[in-house]
């Protein structure tokens, strides 16, 4: 049993514990020394609530070392196995944003129309495994992740007979499909919830989280994740109801059995129809702690958001991730990766180990911002900081569990903004990213408009904004005393909206997106930049990409080889060996916008691909990437 006498060092024996100070550390800046040493690993718990000055409470303490108890009797099976080929792990993945993607019948709005005409361009990238974000029916509170009806399409989008010319064309092509799942909440418009809403007697009720309390008064103190509080009041009956997301998407009960049996008939129902697996919305956040305990003040301020240390690692996520794999997934030869912000490493491993029988993959997002800044933040991405976390993947992570490899999608800003906005070095950037997810071990995501290098948006005024997250906060914060013009900043750093601008086709009308108005404008940067422009020419991004996966397909080495890293601590380089018995790979890369000096010997051997025409033996170009093979 941990106590407030456990020391560090056996917290950090706990891989829950060892994620939470990870956590912790990176959220203060702490330096690694002061936490990994000898001396502070003998501190006992208690004595952190002196040494900080208070500012870790006993309270706070007492909660981390409930956590680690619920834990402490969780055993993850040996490391030591060799890898499984599956097919998924010889993927490459593309998502699809469907509103965003193409539009094939001009309303503005993308739709599966749309996507099947565009599967000849995804099968020359060389695309493996699309990944389709919600299509399901929605009232789109939040562009479709509000699930109204899970065996009904969005009208917006086509039919059901649509999806399934989609999925035979997919198939046709060697392709394989996987749909976006969100089972942690459904829309407040789906027919569970609406009967949930009659009264407390109706045998919806259970299916998702009722709560006491008085009208000026919820449950708890936590907070939704796009601002305000997590719950809403029902006058009729007098209780709460609770919402993690926004207002109209309430949170699922677990806890109750109907429930789960309703979702894993679901679930088959889909299988059944021949798709390829699921990515699951927030999955780790479906079990929420008993009593649902106030959120501790220390993590709201640290975390920006109250009660996240109840949900983000429940005490029955592995029992039901285990159950629903046995009813469902076990049955199929499908994939299926869920997204799981929170987790490290470690606590990740439980997820994902094969023996377990819960996940195949995870998303992880500890890389996409630098400790201690969020994505709403302004500031400049440090790829130095990346490559660290990403090689604490590459060498911990284990045969037993495959990583995702991935720097955008639907939540997030584009990459290449966030870490160099000079035009000059923007394709040499983004081909250097391109390879860093496409030579590492595990299976690379692409977001859509990647693979050409797109960009942040000028979005000039809140009224060009249509995400429902970016519009909350941005009115969250004139409530808290910012100024219009701070706010607006504020939300342009780390609107989704950067992300979900129409694909950028061509060079004509919105893009070549629609024939009509789209549902968000086009980036003007689409004149100039566009897939149209991009496969006319040879050495652009798009082509780089294109030789990439190919390289990844041809040598196996790419995909399954061990990963060596080399000369790790050398600033602004990154460079290391994908290897095995057969092959050898060498791959090096410029982090920086400077000219860099190279490993002269290495350039000796046969150069497979670069991201530079004018190969230059003693230097490395800005941003320059070279893959060599031994």
């Amino acid at each position: 049993m941990y106590t407030l006498e456990s020391t560090i060092g056996e917290v950090l024996s706990n891989p829950l514990g060892a994620d939470l100070i990870e956590i912790f550390r990176n959220e203060l800046k702490l330096n690694r020394l002061l936490i990994y040493n000898g001396l502070s690993r003998k501190i006992k718990l208690k004595t952190l609530h002196k040494l900080s000055r208070g500012e870790l409470s006993i309270d706070f303490l007492e909660m981390i070392v409930s956590k680690l108890n619920h834990f402490r009797t969780l055993e993850l099976p040996d490391h030591s196995e060799e890898i499984k080929p599956l097919w998924w792990k010889e993927s490459v993945a593309y998502q699809i944003y469907p509103r965003s993607f193409k539009d094939s019948n001009g309303d503005g709005i993308g739709d599966l129309g749309g996507i099947i005409e565009k599967l000849d361009y995804l099968k020359e990238l060389g695309i493996d495994l699309i990944w389709l974000s919600p299509v399901y029916d929605s009232p789109n509170d939040d562009n479709g992740y509000d699930i109204r009806d899970y065996k009904k399409i969005m009208a917006e989008f086509g039919t059901m007979d649509d999806f399934d010319s989609l999925l035979s064309a997919c198939h046709q092509r060697g392709m394989r499909l996987i749909m976006d799942l969100v089972i942690n909440h459904t829309s407040d418009e789906h027919q569970w919830y609406v009967e949930s809403s009659r009264g407390k007697d109706n045998p919806y009720r259970p299916y998702y989280i009722w709560k006491e309390g008085r009208e000026d008064e919820p449950p708890n103190n936590w907070t939704s994740l796009f601002s305000g509080p997590a719950w809403n009041y029902d006058k009729k009956s007098g209780e709460w109801s609770m919402h993690i997301w926004s207002k109209k998407q309430m949170d699922l009960n677990w806890d109750h059995e109907p429930l789960r049996q309703d979702i894993y008939k679901m679930v088959n129902w889909w299988l059944d129809k021949g798709i390829d697996g699921f990515r699951l919305d927030v999955i780790n956040f479906i079990s929420k702690d008993e009593g649902y305990p106030d959120g501790d003040p220390t993590i709201a301020e640290m975390m920006g958001v109250c009660g996240v240390e109840h949900y983000a690692f429940g005490k029955n996520v592995h029992k039901y991730l285990q159950e629903l794999h046995k009813e469902t997934f076990s049955k199929y030869d499908i994939v299926t990766v869920g997204e799981t912000p929170g987790l490290g490493l470690y606590s990740s491993q439980f997820f994902t180990h094969e023996k377990r029988k819960e996940l195949d993959l995870i998303f992880n997002f500890d890389h996409i911002d630098n400790p201690g800044n969020d994505r709403f933040d302004d500031y400049c991405f440090d790829l130095n900081i990346l490559k660290n976390q990403m090689l604490f993947w590459q060498q911990k992570y284990g045969n037993s569990c495959w990583n995702s490899l991935f720097l955008e999608n639907h939540d997030y800003p584009r990459m290449i903004s966030k870490i160099n906005n000079d035009p000059s070095v923007r394709n040499p950037l983004a081909k250097m990213l391109a390879a860093l997810i496409l030579t590492m071990k595990g299976t690379p995501f692409i977001y859509q408009g990647q693979e050409m290098a797109m960009v942040n948006v000028n979005f000039e005024s809140i009224d060009d904004y249509r995400d429902v997250e970016s519009l909350n906060l941005y009115k969250k914060l004139l409530v808290d005393g910012m100024s219009p013009e701070s706010a607006l900043a504020k939300v342009k750093c780390g609107s989704r909206d950067h992300s979900r601008t129409p694909m950028q086709w061509t060079s004509g009308k919105n893009a070549g997106f629609s024939s009509g108005k789209p549902w968000l404008d086009p980036s003007m940067d689409s004149m100039e930049n566009n897939i149209e422009i991009q496969m006319a020419d040879n050495e652009s991004v798009f082509h780089f990409y294109r030789d990439l996966i190919a390289l990844r397909k041809k040598y196996k080495t790419l995909v399954y080889g061990d990963f060596l890293s080399l000369r790790s601590s050398r600033k602004d380089m990154f460079s290391y060996y994908r290897k095995d018995r057969d092959e050898s790979f060498y791959i090096e890369m410029n982090l920086s916008a400077k000219m860099k000096n190279r490993n002269k010997k290495m350039s000796e051997n046969k150069l497979l691909l670069s991201s530079y025409r004018n190969f230059n033996p003693r230097h490395l170009a800005p941003y320059e990437v070279n893959i060599f093979k031994l």
